[in-house]
């Protein structure tokens, strides 16, 4: 049970990052005139729903894992304690990462500075959940996963940089 566990968080971990990617790269307008918009939103959106189904694996293989001395406390309750805290940012992560997601997919926000903050808040999720995966796997002393590690913050330091070379400074009316 503890390789799942393993494995579905560092797929959870890779397709937040890729859906962070994708999402820059669309916001951004840097995806190019090969594919239609249409198809960037929907592949930013599948990564992102993917990502929150491998994180509810993730969770529920470490609940069934005896060895783990997870309950549902540690998975329903962040906790600062210093024993707790690497969990206390998976489960931080987590609740952003359902929040981003599940506000996706209403079609129409009547307020969009509220979705933009709530997706905004993904980009803090995904640091908390490379800083979870870093603290509590017990991969993370193998240098494949230190390679991974460095890998994944680097594409979603790409992207951040990117979408934020972007940005316009708003004009006041005059």
């Amino acid at each position: 049970m503890a390789a799942i566990t393993r494995s579905t968080g560092i797929v959870a971990m890779a397709l937040m990052v890729l859906s962070l990617l994708w999402g820059f790269l669309f916001s951004s307008r840097a995806t190019g005139k090969r594919l239609r918009p249409n198809w960037w939103l929907d592949l930013h959106i599948w990564l992102g729903g993917l990502a929150l189904i491998f994180t509810i694996v993730h969770i529920v293989a470490s609940l069934l894992d005896t060895n783990s001395g997870i309950g549902l406390v540690e998975v329903f309750v962040p906790r600062l304690s210093a024993a707790d805290r690497s969990i206390t940012w998976g489960v931080l992560a987590t609740y952003i990462t359902a929040a981003v997601v599940l506000t996706t997919w209403p079609k129409r926000w009547k307020n969009r500075r509220w979705w933009r903050v709530v997706h905004v808040l993904s980009v803090v999720g995904t640091a908390l959940a490379l800083v979870h995966s870093y603290q509590s796997g017990s991969d993370s002393t193998q240098f494949a996963f230190q390679v991974g590690m460095v890998i994944a913050v680097a594409v979603a330091t790409y992207g951040l940089g990117l979408r934020l070379s972007t940005l316009r400074p708003q004009r006041k009316p005059s």
